[in-house]
């Protein structure tokens, strides 16, 4: 059987501070009222492959494929262009990764002694 409780027994809970008559219910609630800042995408990088008079064409087809991921014939039309005009975007990546495959091309030229040239510049 339920037994109501004794009224000196009842404490008041608060759902806030008390506040005196008069004052700005508006006030201290606790609430922020700033507004958040819009995140922004991070800036892009242009990776660039430069032409030269030693680096075999086969080898930048070579080059454009297992490092851009480009089928034969993405990368054949690249190494046109880069031969042709003088150089050519090959992808537009985040800073790291545009960053890294820079250096992996590089590197690669550089053990199989080409001159090779792999840079980036800001989109």
């Amino acid at each position: 059987m339920y037994s109501a409780p004794r009224m000196d027994s009842i404490s008041l809970i608060s759902a806030g501070p008390v506040r005196a008559a008069g004052e700005d219910p508006g006030e201290d609630l606790g609430i922020s009222l700033k507004t958040k800042p819009k995140t922004q995408r991070p800036p892009m990088y242009k990776v660039l492959l430069l032409n030269d008079d030693y680096t075999p064409m086969e080898f930048v087809v070579h080059i454009l494929e297992r490092f851009f991921g480009m089928t034969h014939a993405q990368a054949f039309e690249i190494m046109l262009t880069v031969h042709k005009k003088g150089l050519a975007v090959v992808g537009v990546f985040s800073f790291e990764v545009a960053e890294t495959k820079v250096v992996q091309v590089m590197d690669f030229a550089r053990r199989h002694q080409h001159p090779l040239q792999c840079t980036m510049e800001k989109e």
